[in-house]
């Protein structure tokens, strides 16, 4: 293990390729020497975005455009790729090629199944060919893979939100063959940093509303990760909303326990998934988890209760989406592929 790697970030402009630079210019192993975007190439680090003066090279590294063989000759040994879906694929691919490992965080390699990411996403497959190399990367369920891979495909973040409440519940067969409900409310940042008048201040603020209703584009990879832990098809209906807030993910699950599963097998289960996993904090049955306290770390809180009434289990969870829903997870996986401490970097509140 070398004491520091590095690294280089392709679309670092926007929230989350932002938040993948904060982490990376104050992490004790990562030294940043490339960053990239069309339009803003000339300029550095700490000219577009004051809040970096005097960290790190900062003040020195200036955005280049995106040419690999610019970021090879950099030094650089791994990339991260904070770029739009269907852009990120144009540059893995090369970058592999160039001997370069791939940190992903857009949706070009979360599916296994190219059919499935056309009926999703609209468009073929540029580079189905490496859609089963890559490790679908939720750092508390894909460990050993993520160590030992070169293409990783960072989880989404309402993905991650309700994968890791229900993965282990599903491995262990507690959970029914019923459909399962969940309601997840994000802030306005998951919708990237894009002029669009639906997310103008005027437009978001004091106001919920539901979106991409009955079908959003995560519900293939969470059907997708779901039906490998459960080992079965796994019926899920998911219904996003945008809240008035920057940043945060609630989410709400609502799934029928197995027959004869009790409220503490269903904790038990929970615990002996996530002992030891320094991000992820059970709070217990019957709390319910509260997006402030998670906003700005890598930290996902999870909560759970049971409804006599109606019969069913609540899970919730909370998580800051462009955190550990990306860029936070990112440098987990990082670190996670170049043998450092899980927390390198992310031990903040």
């Amino acid at each position: 293990m070398s004491s520091f790697v590095n690294v280089a970030v392709l679309g670092a402009s926007g929230y989350s390729g932002i938040e993948l630079l904060r982490l990376l210019l104050r992490h004790p192993h990562a030294k940043l020497v490339a960053v990239t975007s069309r339009t803003l190439a000339g300029k550095t680090l700490s000219a577009e975005f004051p809040r970096f003066r005097g960290v790190g090279v900062a003040d020195t590294l200036a955005f280049t455009n995106p040419d690999v063989a610019t970021l090879k000759a950099t030094g650089a040994e791994i990339a991260f790729l904070a770029l739009p879906h269907g852009v990120s694929v144009e540059y893995a691919k090369p970058l592999l090629e160039a001997g370069l490992k791939v940190i992903d965080l857009s949706a070009d390699f979360r599916l296994r199944s190219a059919a499935v990411y056309e009926e999703f996403y609209a468009h073929k497959h540029p580079a189905p060919q490496l859609l089963s190399e890559a490790v679908y990367a939720l750092p508390e369920v894909r460990a050993d893979e993520i160590q030992k891979a070169r293409l990783i495909a960072c989880p989404g973040c309402y993905p991650t939100s309700i994968l890791l409440p229900l993965i282990p519940l599903l491995k262990a067969g507690l959970i029914a063959e019923d459909p399962i409900a969940v309601s997840s409310m994000s802030g306005a940042s998951g919708a990237g940093r894009n002029a669009s008048v639906p997310l103008l201040f005027c437009e978001v603020q004091n106001s919920v509303r539901s979106y991409s209703v009955p079908v959003h584009r995560h519900l293939s990879e969470i059907g997708q990760e779901l039906e490998i832990a459960a080992g079965r098809p796994v019926r899920l209906s998911f219904v996003p909303h945008l809240v008035p807030t920057h940043s945060g993910i609630c989410t709400t699950i609502f799934a029928t326990p197995a027959e004869g599963v009790t409220v503490e097998q269903i904790g038990a289960a929970l615990q002996a998934a996530y002992a030891g996993q320094p991000f992820i904090r059970l709070l217990g049955a019957n709390q319910s988890p509260d997006t402030k306290n998670v906003v700005g770390t890598n930290f996902v809180d999870i909560g759970w209760a049971y409804d006599a009434r109606a019969g069913r289990l609540i899970l919730m969870s909370t998580e800051d989406n462009i955190g550990k829903g990306a860029s936070s997870q990112a440098v987990q996986n990082m670190n996670l592929i170049c043998g450092y401490e899980l927390t390198a970097g992310l031990s903040y509140l």
